[in-house]
Order: C-alpha cells, then structure tokens, then sequence
C-alpha cells in the first residue's frame, strides 16, 4: 500500500506593519473582516529609533486586532549608525557605516548623499526572517509559503514591486481596493478610530518640512533626539572619514535645530519619505 501523498500547505497570510496610516488601517480592516483571509499575523520591525507616538499607537492597535503582532527588531539603528570601527588590515583608520541616507555638504561646496541601507537592514532583513521563521520555510524553498500583505495606497502605486524571494508572494489589498491615503484616512474616522501618526524614525532625511515641523511642535523630545542625533554623526564623520563631507538631516543643510520650517508648498518640498520607504517604514 502506497504511503498517503503529503498535502501542499497553503500559504500563510502576514501584514507587514509598519505602523502608519496604511498598514493600520488594512490591519483593522482585516480585523473587521473586510479583508480576506484573516491574516495569520503581522509583523512590526522595530529600528528602536521610531518616536514614541509610533510605539503607543502600536500598544493601542495590538489590542484591537485578533491575530498576533510580532516585534522583531536587529537593534538600535542609532548606534549602529553612530558606532566607529576600526579596520583590521590598516592600523589607525576608523570608519563608519552609511546607514541612513542623510545630505551631504562637501568641502568642494557640491551636495551628496549618504548611502542607505536602514530599510534593508533594520525593516526588511528582520521582516523577512521572521515571516520564514513562522511559515517554516526551508532552505531554497521555491514554493510561496507566505503571502505579505504591504500597505501601499492608490496614490503610491509607482512602489509596488514583487517579492524577490521565490517562497514569497507580495500583495497589495489596498492598491486592490483602490484606497488612497486620504480614503484610509477617512475609513477610519468612519469607523471611530483615532488618526495614526506617521511612522518613520525621528531622524529619517526623508521628513517633508511639515513633518519636521509635527515633531518639533508636538513631540518637543523625539525633535531634540534628532538634532542631536545629527550632531553626533557629523562628530562620527569627523573621526571615521575625516570629515569629506558633512552630512545634515535637511535637505537645506543648515543645521536641524536652527531651521524655521515652512510648508511643503512654500518650499516646493515633496514627502522624500512616502517616495523612498518602499512601503516599510511609514505606511
């Protein structure tokens, strides 16, 4: 007698939560029951640097969803960005990773910026371990064991981008649904839920002058965490590459603390954050 043939395993449906407007509002939706599957869970990649709007809106959401948020985190992006090494082969030459994507001033008086590797780092990469760790995917897997929901809206469709991993299938419920931001925003006040804030570490370069403007006036603390963050890294550049550039967190490069910001509109500002994230960080 021939031995029962083993079933394929379906699937397993994980938001990917970034803790925003979007990923917020598909998480409740789900919840509701106006998105299906219900998801197996969702999973929040914490960079230890997200203001603490973000970590109180993530308690309050945790408790209104019936499947788990797991917390995954690499570490704290800030020392990590700040922390000097020293190179093995070449005695006396210290250096540093470019982790976030900060301006730069060289002394030649052009502009750079820094290279970027927090979302793949510190979002994507724990993101990822985690969702093969619960679907139990084995090593060179070929077949979609999960489905990662991503909260991208309408209005951000140019960000889609499929999975680039063969056990993983992106999907998109609310590019589906045809939801912008604005139409998340309004399914929630609908259904009597508060306004999500913005996630997005405190000092991402990729604030528009009105989010720079929403931290300093309403979380006075996360601002003066930024500016001191920046500070400290243009010491940490100082050391490690001899100071080739400066970087700044503003796209003016002029130090964060001394800038008056103005509006997205009065300045010709766009949201570098909404066109850079990759649906990770503030959605």
């Amino acid at each position: 007698m021939n031995p029962e043939k083993p079933q394929p395993v379906p699937p397993l449906h994980i938001i990917s939560l970034g803790a925003g407007v979007q990923s917020s509002t598909m998480a409740l939706m789900a919840a509701a029951g106006e998105i299906k599957p219900m998801p197996t869970c969702a999973i929040f990649a914490d960079t230890q640097a997200e203001p603490a709007s973000v970590m109180k809106w993530l308690d309050w959401l945790e408790k209104q969803l019936p499947f788990p948020v797991h917390r995954v985190t690499k570490g704290s992006l800030t020392a990590e960005s700040l922390r000097v090494r020293q190179r093995v082969k070449t005695v006396g030459r210290p250096w540093s990773k470019s982790l976030i994507p900060a301006f730069v001033r060289h002394k030649d008086g052009t502009r750079g910026i820094m290279g970027r590797a927090c979302t793949a780092d510190f979002k994507l990469g724990v993101l990822l371990k985690k969702q093969k760790e619960i679907a139990l995917i084995k090593r060179g897997q070929k077949t979609v064991g999960v489905i990662s929901w991503i909260g991208i809206s309408l209005d951000e469709v140019y960000r889609m981008k499929p999975s680039r991993d063969k056990w993983a299938a992106n999907h998109y419920p609310l590019i589906e649904r045809r939801m912008s931001r604005h139409d998340c925003l309004r399914w929630m006040e609908r259904n009597r839920f508060p306004v999500p804030p913005r996630s997005a570490c405190v000092y991402c370069p990729f604030h528009s002058d009105s989010e720079w403007r929403r931290l300093r006036d309403d979380e006075p603390q996360e601002f003066r965490k930024a500016v001191q963050f920046e500070k400290d890294l243009q010491a940490v550049k100082l050391i490690s590459d001899k100071m080739s550039g400066v970087p700044f967190l503003h796209n003016s490069l002029r130090p964060l603390g001394e800038i008056e910001f103005t509006t997205d509109a009065e300045r010709g500002q766009g949201d570098f954050f909404n066109a850079e994230c990759e649906g990770m960080c503030g959605v």
